[in-house]
C-alpha cells in the first residue's frame, strides 16, 4: 500500500474497470524533424537522428490513437521547423478556447504562427499572450484547475493571463531540474472516475512547497521514479483507461496497470533526442 507524503498510510480504492473517453489529437508529421541546436539537457547537434525511424515511430503513435477511437488530425508541417513535430507546445485548448503560444527560444517562435493558422482554419479563435507561454508544455488541464508549470520556460505571468482567460483557478508550481524542463516532462493527467482527476508526477522535478501543492490536491497520485520519468514516462496521454505510454517506463507501467489502468506502449525513442516523448507529440483540442 503507498504511504502519503506525509507519512500517513492511505487506501486507495482500485476500480474494476475505467471508463475511456473519446479524444480529439492535433499532431505535426515529423517531416522536417531533426536536432540543429540545443535548448534543452537532451538536445545534441552531435547525436544524429534517424529520420525515417522517427516518421515510423510517429505512424505507430498515430494509428494508436485511431485504433483506440480517437480523432486525429494534422497540422501540415514546415521547412525550418525542426521542432514543429511536437504540438503539445503549441497551444491549450479549454472548451473549444485557444490560448496560443509565445516561445522562449527564436528557433521556435515561427510554430506559433504556422498552428494559428490551422486553429483559425478550424473555426477557432486564438488568443495570442504577451507573455512566454508554451502552450501544453506548461499548462495541464486537470480538472477544475489548471497546473502550470514554471521555472525554465513559461513565466509566471503567463499563469495570471492564461487564469483571466480562462477563468480556470491555476496551480502555479515550480520545475527545479532541467530534464524536466516542461511540466508535461514531469506530470500527467490520468483521469478518472465521475469527473474528478488524478495524475502521475516525479516529485523530484518540483520545488518543496510544489510536491507539497501536489499532495495536497492529489492525495491519491502516483509518483513516479526518477528512472521512469527520465524515460518519458511522465509525457504520457491517458483516455481515462488507456495509457499511451514510452515502453522504457517499465515501473510505471506495472503501477498503471495495478491502478485498473490499461498502458499501451509506443516507443518515441528518436524524438527523446530532442527532449520530447509522447505527449510532446500531441495537442489535445477540448471542446
Amino acid at each position: 500500500m503507498p504511504a502519503c507524503p506525509h507519512g500517513k498510510r492511505r487506501d486507495i480504492s482500485v476500480p474494476t474497470s475505467r471508463a475511456p473517453s473519446p479524444r480529439r489529437y492535433l499532431v505535426c508529421e515529423p517531416r522536417h524533424f531533426d536536432v540543429r541546436y540545443a535548448i534543452n539537457p537532451w538536445m545534441r547537434a552531435d547525436v544524429p537522428v534517424d529520420t525515417a525511424l522517427a516518421g515510423r515511430q510517429w505512424t505507430a503513435l498515430t494509428e494508436a490513437y485511431r485504433e483506440h477511437g480517437h480523432t486525429v488530425e494534422s497540422v501540415p508541417p514546415v521547412p525550418g521547423l525542426p521542432d514543429m513535430v511536437f504540438a503539445a507546445n503549441s497551444a491549450v485548448v479549454v472548451e473549444g478556447r485557444v490560448f496560443g503560444s509565445h516561445f522562449h527560444a527564436p528557433e521556435r517562435r515561427p510554430e506559433s504562427t504556422a498552428y494559428e493558422t490551422w486553429f483559425k482554419a478550424a473555426g477557432f479563435d486564438v488568443y495570442r499572450p504577451e507573455s512566454v507561454c508554451e502552450g501544453e508544455g506548461d499548462l495541464v488541464p486537470a480538472g477544475r484547475f489548471l497546473l502550470a508549470g514554471t521555472g525554465f520556460r513559461t513565466t509566471r505571468a503567463a499563469h495570471r493571463e492564461v487564469q483571466e482567460f480562462f477563468g480556470v483557478p491555476t496551480i502555479s508550481l515550480q520545475l527545479v531540474d532541467p530534464h524536466f524542463y516542461h511540466l508535461d516532462t514531469a506530470l500527467f493527467v490520468l483521469g478518472g472516475d465521475d469527473g474528478e482527476q488524478n495524475i502521475a508526477y516525479y516529485p523530484g522535478a518540483f520545488s518543496p512547497g510544489s510536491r507539497e501543492v501536489l499532495a495536497r490536491l492529489f492525495p491519491e497520485a502516483m509518483t513516479a521514479t526518477r528512472d521512469d520519468a527520465m524515460a518519458f514516462g511522465l509525457n504520457s496521454v491517458s483516455d481515462g483507461r488507456h495509457v499511451f505510454i514510452a515502453p522504457q517506463a517499465t515501473g510505471l507501467i506495472d503501477e498503471l496497470a495495478a491502478r485498473g489502468y490499461v498502458p499501451v506502449p509506443v516507443d518515441l525513442s528518436e524524438f527523446h533526442k530532442a527532449g520530447g516523448g509522447i505527449k510532446c507529440c500531441t495537442q489535445e483540442i477540448r471542446s
